[in-house]
């Protein structure tokens, strides 16, 4: 396993745990925090043994998006400079939100702007009541261009129209209500949450949940015989597979298919 300095990785049981681990700055993102974070992301993508991720932060916030040093840099950044430095967060949202393998965000606190956004690409997360959000570019005179994809998608217009426009702070509770988290609870339930979605998740077939993830993706921007195609090859294709014919005379010879954690 890589050694890094910005992150810890841990992997067991199926479970690939990585933790910012910038504490002293709440976590904020720095050019080499947002490379080891796509380096560990791609490594356990990659890693046969690992099925399913862990996001979280060390300490008392998640993330608090940019770093002010890397801020500081981008000041004299020309526009194409610029454009170059935001394509790396960009290429790390994208490596997680199109990461074959569950994604669940653990978060423990604090998670604004890239924080914010890093919480949207996650397939399901569970926030502490602790935990406070905010869109909050606006206030410095710039706006949430790089995360605003997977956040609308998660959220939607209409919260944002409101949260994009003020960057007001919000609590765990309406982070819930928009569909940013799934749910919220109290810190010391925070892992046996977490824990509780990755036992579900590891009960289930890793390929049919890596192809379930390409469902979601996929199909709304279909049109009705294109999704008609795919889903009707897509569950031919799936039903004569090994997990399709383990999960489905599993079920009905009443025991656990091989997969089952």
């Amino acid at each position: 396993m890589a050694e890094y300095t910005t992150i810890q990785v841990a992997v067991s049981n199926g479970t690939a745990r990585i933790a910012l681990n910038r504490p002293d700055v709440h976590n904020a993102f720095n050019d080499e925090l947002l490379h080891e974070l796509a380096d560990a992301v791609r490594h356990a993508t990659r890693n046969p043994d690992v099925r399913v991720l862990v996001l979280t932060g060390n300490g008392k916030s998640f993330c608090a998006g940019a770093d002010l040093n890397w801020m500081r840099s981008v000041l004299d950044y020309t526009v194409e400079q610029n454009k170059k430095d935001a394509a790396t967060l960009v290429d790390l949202l994208d490596m997680i939100d199109g990461c074959p393998k569950p994604v669940i965000g653990r978060i423990n606190g604090a998670a604004v702007g890239g924080g914010a956004g890093l919480t949207a690409v996650c397939d399901m997360a569970i926030a502490s009541t602790d935990a406070k959000f905010g869109f909050s570019e606006v206030k410095l005179g710039i706006i949430p261009a790089m995360i605003s994809p997977y956040v609308l998608r998660k959220i939607g217009r209409g919260p944002a129209r409101e949260l994009f426009l003020t960057g007001d702070r919000f609590d765990a509770s309406r982070a819930r209500e928009i569909g940013l988290v799934n749910d919220a609870v109290p810190p010391d339930k925070l892992d046996d949450a977490v824990n509780a979605r990755v036992a579900s998740i590891l009960g289930s077939a890793p390929g049919a949940i890596s192809e379930a993830k390409k469902l979601i993706r996929m199909v709304p921007d279909m049109d009705a015989s294109e999704a008609r195609e795919y889903t009707l090859t897509k569950i031919a294709e799936l039903r004569a597979s090994f997990e399709g014919q383990e999960g489905m005379r599993a079920f009905l010879d009443k025991r656990k298919p091989q997969w089952s954690k």
